[in-house]
């Protein structure tokens, strides 16, 4: 006889359980990460105590139906380096009364304050200075003869 010694083959299956291991691992890995960019990133919130804010809608419509009821009518026009704003009743008759607001850039958040003057009975108009090309909201609040307030929000896009 010879000496041939018969080695016992090696299992193939014993890297089974490690495929098992390495693919939790793969979905802990992928896990921290998701959790981690939702943590450090945009939380969703763009308005502050959006809650409370919910439950007072009622008195938001109740504010646009008195102003609805006015019917007053507002004419914001930029020329120039001026904003023109021009108000009328429901007839169409020029409104004398008092005007205040400011620019507000949505994208940064700047605001600039606006310094009325009455031009005429009824037609304001407040310098701008030079502004930057885009997106602007005229933010104004006008006080009526009888003390009513017409809130008024124009957006213009500058070019």
């Amino acid at each position: 006889m010879s000496d041939m010694v018969i080695k016992p083959a090696l299992p193939r299956d014993r890297w089974i359980p490690w495929v098992f291991v390495g693919g939790m691992l793969l979905v802990v890995a992928v896990n921290a990460v998701l959790v981690f960019f939702a943590l450090t990133t945009f939380t969703g919130v763009t308005t502050g105590k959006a809650y409370d804010r919910g439950r007072a809608y009622n008195h938001v419509i109740e504010a646009a139906a008195r102003q609805e009821a006015l019917g007053w009518r507002a004419d914001v026009q930029l020329r120039g380096n001026s904003l023109v704003v021009t108000m009328a009743d429901r007839g169409g008759a020029a409104l004398p009364g008092r005007l205040e607001g400011r620019l507000l850039r949505p994208l940064e958040g700047t605001t600039q304050p606006l310094d009325f003057a009455a031009t005429a009975t009824g037609s304001f108009r407040a310098e701008t200075g030079t502004r930057v090309p885009g997106q602007w909201d005229a933010v104004l609040r006008f006080f009526g003869p009888g003390g009513e307030v017409l809130d008024i929000r124009q957006r213009m896009v500058l070019p």
